[in-house]
């Protein structure tokens, strides 16, 4: 049997092609054309292909890829059926039990159930299991029921595995490899068969290997195979109940024992040397299986001096991810800068995104082997938003979402793009100011119709689109994809425009977003029905699947690419990023089907099959020329914990301090801190500017305000600051983008309820009447004016747990006197200064005795007496307007009362008295301290200072950004500026 091997830290490509070359020396050039030549990725064989035309003008062999075997035309094999097709099919059958058994897998779709089960079944087929054999699980009675059930649902399954419910991929590959394996064994091939670059990790690609060993000219090379494991390391491999399959070298050895090989068997591929041989042992002895690393100290002894195999190495662990990238794009462009190829291999996108990022600032654009996922790009995020949003009510926020999408309204050339940015801004500052917060086509037509001849059109599409949105509650999976699609290319064209023309399917995003769309489509049939939140799920899973590579032309020495792709790396420099627990390796994923013990009896491959492929990518990567190893002590949520493999590696040289380990470490650390400090460097502002003073701004008396609200004065008192904004500068904050039922729109429903409840007050009635009343107006107004379902329940059960009391309290308020003002605004000018007070009090009413009393209707907590005398003045202004006559419908009167009505809590009434333990004031009092007041801001020399006497220091203003709060503090003295 010919079994070779290229060893660590050797080019792969160019091992394979140099070994291959002098083995065909003594043939005829066109012999290497008839040379089977099977890879195991698009890019080993894009770099074999490379490696060849460099060596000049030969024959090529030929090239294929191992996965390809599944596709060959093979008489007797239909074509295997979409692995789409089979998750549609398999979808409904988990609905159905996820309906019978809604506890199994909570939290789980069974768009995502499905997806996991298909998974299952393709690796049953490619290792050759089939359903029959589950009937030997020994189901033990400490197994949970949940797996019991699970065994008996698969079970369900076996039906795919019959010829005539069509072939899968997986299953098709396995077929096709047991048929050419039948078929060498009667007519071998005279000409040499190579698989290379192949670990033998599915059980088709295995069965494959096995095959092309036993041709008289077959020949397998394995990569990355480690020459420094002992036999009792490779033997701990299968020593315990578990195969330790996160071992780096575990499938090289599942594939010799299948062959009836040991490591000793397997010969070299060449005579090539590798990069870092000293290294390559310490990483061989730091990676050893947990039943074995007792050796440590014993074969660490024959490691030599660690600082000479560490020498090539560097160690960044950095604050955050954020800094992490700005090191690892350092060191990149520093290679570049050098003359040297760079790639950084990692497994987490989202650090590849932050360092294609960085390197941006410099023009750098790296070859990115995976691309863009296609769901992050304009078109895929366009199909998402579209997908998520079907089926409910769209609020401010979801309509702003898709109208300002890059994508929409592009169908109608630059000038009807830029209307519709024009009108989507107006539209959006009519929305946050005056809602409502779910948009609806009669709002947008009031809103157009302030401006007919501009907006009519444009506010009739929003409308149609929103519309559009409305959909059943479940329908079949085609009449989803069709509003689907329809709706995107409708809000791509934009009014009066062509979706033929828009930019949705343009480039390579939309292309590869329209090809998947396109085989959800056309698969539908199998689907059956769903609801708009699986078909949600379902589309985002299904552009999961797709990348986008960029347009733009990448430098031809600095790549990024994946963890597989470091078996065909050539760079001079490697850059491992993102070496932590749950990056790399990323943590397998959860089986929901069977556990370990399940998996291990009937033959399936453990979860830590994918770290000991991980594993093997990381250790090939090693044995780079230079290496830098990266990651950040801290993610966005907590502290993060190093991979296990540079946990083992730093263990090992701290515990080898005889051969300079502890040394070497330090230097890694070294090297590692100058790309750090240089990125703290590249992110300390170049100027450096002062705090900002606490502002107290004086602008001229003519721009001062010349009236105040009651409810404002509490403001001016407190944060003079707010007033400056708001009443000078003409600043308002925006309305959120998201309305939500806030306590102001809980106080302005429950004020509307009660003046209401007042106002159609009947001439007699009983308090049970009254409370009917209320009640009835309660569901009215909530019902009208607030969108939210649950709140509207919880709002009237507020208001009907103090309903009784209310209407109590409202019968003896009206045996006392009766409602005489209600919401009524008036204006009242202060003396000897140009200024007026503007009230609108709740009510008041006029008493049998020709006195006053004023109610102030209360939503929330209610103010101390403290407080009312210290700030809260409105109550105290009113009685005070009231004796001066302010109010047309009572004229003068003297005020016999103040009173909250809470309308909340207990639904209490207390009065207020303007009394306090410290102080004691009256309404006249309190009218001549705000004259004062006044009079002071009146003056030139009085500035608006920002946070004057807030009453807590949690307290936060609408302007304390504009005031740049937290550059200052509120024991800073303000510092008065006027302006002109």
């Amino acid at each position: 049997m010919s079994v070779f091997a290229v060893p660590i830290g050797v080019d792969f490509p160019e091992a394979l092609v140099a070994g291959l070359v002098e083995r065909m020396a003594d043939q005829p050039p066109e012999a290497m054309a008839r040379v089977q030549l099977y890879l195991n990725s698009g890019r080993m064989l894009r770099r074999v292909r490379e490696v060849f035309l460099s060596e000049g003008a030969r024959y090529l062999p030929h090239l294929r890829l191992v996965s390809d075997l599944g596709q060959d035309p093979l008489a007797g094999l239909p074509l295997a059926v979409s692995g789409l097709r089979r998750k549609l099919e398999l979808a409904q059958l988990v609905e159905q039990l996820t309906r019978a058994i809604p506890a199994f897998e909570a939290g789980s779709s069974h768009i995502q159930l499905a997806e996991s089960l298909s998974s299952l079944i393709a690796e049953m087929q490619s290792e050759g299991v089939h359903p029959d054999d589950l009937e030997t699980i020994e189901m033990s009675e400490n197994y949970a029921e949940h797996w019991r059930r699970s065994l008996e649902f698969i079970k369900i399954v076996a039906r795919y595995f019959e010829g005539d419910a069509g072939l899968d991929a997986e299953a098709r590959q396995r077929l096709v490899v047991e048929e050419i394996a039948r078929s060498w064994a009667h007519t071998p091939p005279e000409d040499p068969v190579i698989v290379a670059g192949s670990t033998g990790s599915r059980g088709a690609t295995a069965a494959f290997m096995r095959a092309v060993c036993g041709l008289e000219d077959g020949m397998v090379v394995l990569p990355g195979f480690d020459r420094d494991m002992t036999d009792l390391a490779w033997n701990s491999l299968f020593s315990g109940k578990f195969p330790i399959e996160d071992h780096p070298q575990y499938r090289f050895r599942g594939l010799l024992d299948s062959l009836g090989l040991t490591p000793g068997d397997v010969r070299d591929w060449t005579g090539a040397v590798p990069n870092a041989a000293a290294r390559n042992k310490l990483v061989s002895l730091a990676l050893r299986p947990a039943p074995v690393t007792d050796q440590w100290r014993i074969e660490g002894r024959d490691l030599g001096d660690l600082r000479q195999a560490c020498a090539g190495l560097s160690l960044i662990e950095a604050r955050d991810p954020r800094h992490e990238a700005l090191s690892i794009a350092l060191r990149m462009r520093e290679g570049l800068e050098t003359g040297r190829s760079v790639a950084l291999i990692t497994p987490d996108r989202l650090l590849a995104r932050r360092v294609t990022a960085a390197l941006d600032r410099w023009g750098i654009i790296p070859d990115d082997s995976a691309g863009q996922p296609l769901q992050l790009t304009a078109p895929g995020r366009l199909l998402r938003h579209v997908a998520d949003l079907r089926g409910a009510a769209l609020t401010i926020a979801d309509l702003l979402v898709l109208l300002k999408h890059p994508l929409c309204a592009t169908g109608a050339g630059s000038d009807a793009r830029g209307q519709h940015l024009r009108l989507t801004r107006d539209l959006e500052l009519a929305l946050r100011r005056d809602g409502p917060a779910f948009p609806s086509a009669e709002s947008l037509s009031v809103w157009a119709a302030k401006k007919p001849e501009d907006r009519a059109t444009w506010s009739s599409w929003v409308a149609e689109m929103i519309q559009g949105f409305e959909t059943p509650e479940k329908q079949p999976l085609l009449a989803s994809i069709e509003t689907h699609l329809d709706l995107t290319e409708r809000l791509a064209a934009g009014p009066g425009g062509s979706a033929e023309v828009s930019e949705l399917w343009r480039e390579e995003g939309g292309r590869e977003a329209l090809r998947l769309m396109s085989e959800l489509r056309r698969e539908a049939g199998y689907g059956g029905e769903m609801t708009p939140f699986a078909y949600a799920e379902l589309v985002k899973l299904q552009l999961q699947g797709g990348m986008a590579r960029s347009g733009r032309s990448a430098h031809p020495r600095v790549a990024i690419w994946g963890t597989l792709e470091a078996r065909a790396s050539n760079a001079d420099l490697i850059i491992c990023g993102g070496l932590n627990e749950g990056s790399w390796p990323e943590a397998p994923a959860p089986d929901p089907w069977l556990n370990r013990q399940m998996r291990l009896e009937v033959g399936l491959l453990l979860p830590e099959r994918q770290i000991g492929l991980s594993a093997h990518d990381f250790q090939q990567a090693m044995g780079a020329g230079e290496v830098v190893l990266s990651r950040a002590r801290r993610d966005a949520e907590a502290e993060t914990i190093p991979s296990r493999w540079l946990n083992r590696i730093t263990n090992l040289l701290q515990g080898l301090p005889e051969q300079g380990g502890d040394v070497a470490l330090a230097e890694m650390r070294t090297r590692g801190t100058h790309w750090l400090s240089l990125a703290d460097q590249l992110e300390t502002p170049q100027i450096t500017l002062a705090p900002a003073p606490r502002p107290s701004p004086r602008p001229p008396r003519a721009h001062r305000p010349k009236n105040i609200s009651v409810t404002a004065v509490q403001t001016l008192i407190r944060d003079p600051y707010a007033i400056y904004a708001k009443r000078i500068l003409k600043l308002f904050p925006l309305d959120p983008m998201r309305p939500a039922p806030d306590p102001l729109l809980r106080g302005k429903i429950l004020h509307e309820i009660v003046e209401t409840f007042t106002k159609t007050r009947p001439e007699s009635e009983t308090i049970e009447a009254a409370r009917e009343r209320l009640l009835s107006i309660t569901d009215t107004v909530l019902e009208r004016d607030v969108a939210w379902p649950s709140t509207r329940r919880i709002w009237r059960a507020r208001i009907a747990r103090i309903a009784g009391r209310f209407c109590e309290d409202e019968a003896t308020r009206l045996t006392e006197g009766t409602p005489t003002v209600i919401e009524e605004k008036v204006t009242v000018p202060l003396q000897n200064v140009d200024f007026s007070v503007t009230a609108k009090p709740d009510r008041i009413d006029l008493l049998s005795d020709g006195q006053a009393r004023i109610f102030d209707y209360k939503s929330g907590g209610l103010p101390s007496e403290a407080e009312i005398i210290a700030f809260n003045k409105q109550m105290l202004l009113e009685a005070a307007m009231v004796e001066r006559g302010a109010f047309a419908d009572i004229g003068v009167r003297r005020v016999a009362g103040m009173t909250y009505v809470r309308l909340g809590g207990g639904g209490e009434s207390p009065d207020v008295k303007g009394v306090s333990k410290d102080r004691t004031e009256t309404p006249d009092e309190a009218w001549a301290r705000l004259a004062g007041l006044v009079a002071r801001y009146q003056s030139q020399t009085q500035g608006y200072t920002a946070r004057r006497a807030m009453q807590k220091t949690a307290d936060r203003s609408d302007y304390d950004l504009l005031a740049r709060f937290g550059e200052w503090d509120t024991t800073d003295e303000p510092e008065p500026e006027d302006l002109t």
